[in-house]
């Protein structure tokens, strides 16, 4: 039986990517707050792209988030600009992976406890501000227009960061609350 695939992909990565994906897009419709021009709070739905990235690490996670950033463009697209639409999707959601920073400092920690929940609460936040990042930037250049007298860099920065600082306060939780019973069945290495 061949196990790994040409690009050292394991079948195992494979098949927990693919429902981390379809976890990630199904509480993606589970929606707490829908902002009036796009954006949303959900129940969670960037934790399985998260948890890609804390297990596997950043290239894995960056891969993964990627994927579901184009599976979110179909399903819910809001397009303007090609380039746009890739900071609002693929890269947006690919940044998620920077969450995988985590994995590589708290496999590290000696000592599992608070340095390793601090390591995967930091990798958390790293990926959430580079979405955010790509967000803001998206909102500044293409949707300036509804910043009107203001500062479209500050209004964007407003608006996006409205409904992701409380998706990262409900990723973080998550997360927290998952990570000892996920520990268990580990990732490969």
């Amino acid at each position: 039986m061949v196990e790994k695939r040409s690009r050292g992909m394991s079948v195992k990565f494979i098949v927990e990517a693919g429902i981390m994906v379809a976890l990630a897009t199904i509480l993606s419709y589970v929606k707490l707050y829908h902002m009036p021009q796009g954006g949303s709070v959900t129940a969670g739905s960037m934790v399985p792209i998260v948890l890609v990235g804390l297990r596997y690490g950043v290239k894995k996670g960056v891969l993964v988030g990627m994927l579901y950033g184009v599976l979110q463009s179909i399903l819910e697209p809001y397009v303007v600009h090609p380039v746009q639409y890739i900071l609002d999707y693929p890269l947006a959601f690919g940044l998620l992976g920077l969450s995988g920073v985590g994995y590589k400092s708290y496999s590290k920690v000696s000592e599992k406890g608070l340095a390793q929940y601090g390591a995967i609460v930091a990798g958390v936040a790293l990926g959430i501000l580079g979405r955010f990042a790509s967000h803001v930037t998206a909102g500044a250049i293409f949707f300036k227009e509804y910043a009107g007298d203001r500062n479209a860099w500050i209004y964007s920065s407003i608006y996006n960061g409205t409904f992701l600082s409380l998706e990262l306060v409900i990723t973080v939780v998550a997360i927290l609350l998952l990570w000892k019973p996920l520990e268990r069945i580990g990732a490969e290495k």
